[in-house]
């Protein structure tokens, strides 16, 4: 349905993760992958979804002097906020215990932010789920940072993974939107986009 609508358009999805990318499979899109380095630096006074809209907005912005008129750009940015903090991913091994032991026995959030623009529209929206987590032993969180290195993830864990399993006590929210894309908002935003 939705790949019949966008038939005629060229859907360019601005990110490297591969779990953003299965998502869009999974909508039955046709859609290319094109990367820019983009310096993901923003005002320290932003704060949960002012911060996430801000970064997906930026790396569309990065895109903007090249698209077509035929071209749907995608981009996306995922925070876990704690505590009034924002966690990105982890500088390194240390900084991923640190966090994972933070969220340890405690609720916080998961923040996604998608941007969708063409040449002359921009559409910008968030998610926000809520997640609970056990409590997590040191050797917990090494066996998990050992054996699954997350440090490529959003508050170093990735919820389809191990620590899904074990960890997670519930979510209230959307469960993609976790894994790194609130898919069911951004069909409905393409749905109605052209």
């Amino acid at each position: 349905m939705l790949k019949e609508k966008l038939k005629g358009y060229r859907i360019i999805l601005a990110s490297g993760s591969p779990r953003r990318q299965q998502y869009l499979k999974e909508l039955d899109l046709v859609f290319e992958i094109r990367l820019k380095e983009v310096e993901e630096i923003y005002d320290e006074n932003l704060k949960a979804e002012a911060i996430t809209n801000y970064l997906a907005e930026l790396k569309a912005n990065a895109f903007l002097g090249e698209l077509t008129q035929k071209d749907i750009l995608i981009t996306s940015d995922t925070i876990v906020w704690h505590e009034e903090k924002a966690l990105g991913k982890p500088k390194d091994y240390s900084d991923a215990f640190q966090m994972l032991q933070s969220l340890s026995g405690k609720a916080h959030e998961v923040i996604t932010s998608v941007c969708i623009c063409t040449k002359t529209k921009k559409d910008t929206f968030f998610e926000v789920t809520k997640v609970t987590f056990n409590s997590l032993s040191e050797e917990e969180i090494r066996y998990y940072l050992d054996n699954y290195q997350p440090f490529d993830k959003a508050g170093s864990y990735g919820i389809q993974e191990w620590i899904g399993l074990v960890a997670i006590a519930g979510i209230q929210g959307s469960y993609a939107n976790v894994v790194g894309l609130p898919v069911d908002k951004v069909y409905q935003h393409l749905l109605t986009f052209v």
